[in-house]
């Protein structure tokens, strides 16, 4: 910080024998650095070496783009399109040997991820992108809302240590399935409650736990059930990045069976 100069005006009364004037005196005050406060307390603190996010923590919900309004910024995709067709085609990833895959949306994919990486059976977590409209869409695409897409964890698991209902007791478990395109201060479609199923027993296993769990909730359910679509791997700062450490740098266990309590931003 510079040093600064402040300059007060005060009016001081003079009096005489004869008569009374009023002169004005002009005081400069030096703030130097040593008067009142180190510079020190006004450096940056050191950062982490995680990369930042523009992930909203606000309740407010984000107002529209004007630029998206004035027909300048990212355009809704066309569901005729060839971008579409793709990113609406089923995920062609295969499995490790005797794995199976499941993917859930329920906000934030950092904390979600988190949880599943601990539970015993898991044997690969990765964050995405799914059930859009645009074809290799970033993070910030995302972002607009407008390519349909929500942030996804694809969790690969080894059926003999793991059952797909293990999985859905811990999806019900990290979020609140009855707020709409919302989980906490998170609000837009990307952040929807999903379960995306890859066999019809997957899918009949998701429906029959979601009319359990409805009877444990006071308002209704918006989680949606659908066939899971291609998989879009996020860019590489968001994978495991809680297990990393996060924003803070402070790393989260990802050992399996631990019930630490996850800080959802690091």
């Amino acid at each position: 910080m510079l040093k600064t100069l402040a300059t007060f005006s005060t009016t001081t009364p003079l009096l005489s024998t004869s008569t009374a004037t009023t002169t004005t005196t002009t005081t400069k005050l030096s703030l130097s650095s040593s008067s009142f406060f180190p510079l020190s307390k006004f450096q940056p603190k050191p950062t982490s070496p995680f990369p930042q996010t523009r992930r909203p923590i606000s309740l407010r919900t984000p107002t529209m783009n004007i630029l998206n309004r004035l027909g300048f910024g990212p355009k809704t995709p066309d569901p005729n399109s060839e971008s579409a067709a793709i990113a609406q085609g089923p995920d062609d990833d295969v499995p490790g040997p005797g794995q199976q895959f499941a993917q859930f949306g329920a906000g934030c994919f950092w904390g979600v991820e988190l949880a599943f990486q601990r539970v015993p059976g898991v044997t690969k977590t990765e964050v995405g992108y799914s059930q859009g409209l645009l074809h290799n869409p970033s993070y910030e695409d995302v972002c607009t809302g407008t390519t349909g897409h929500s942030e996804v964890v694809r969790v690969q698991y080894d059926p003999k240590d793991c059952s797909f209902e293990a999985l859905l007791d811990m999806f019900w478990s990290r979020h609140d399935p009855t707020t709409l395109n919302r989980q906490g201060g998170d609000v837009g479609t990307q952040y929807r409650s999903g379960i995306y199923f890859y066999t019809p027993e997957q899918e009949q296993a998701a429906k029959e736990s979601m009319e359990k769990h409805q009877t444990v909730v006071n308002r209704p359910i918006v989680t949606e059930i659908l066939p899971a679509k291609k998989f879009y791997r996020a860019e590489e700062y968001h994978q495991q990045y809680l297990a990393k450490g996060g924003r803070f740098g402070f790393r989260q266990s990802a050992e399996k069976g631990c019930n630490d309590p996850i800080r959802c931003y690091g």
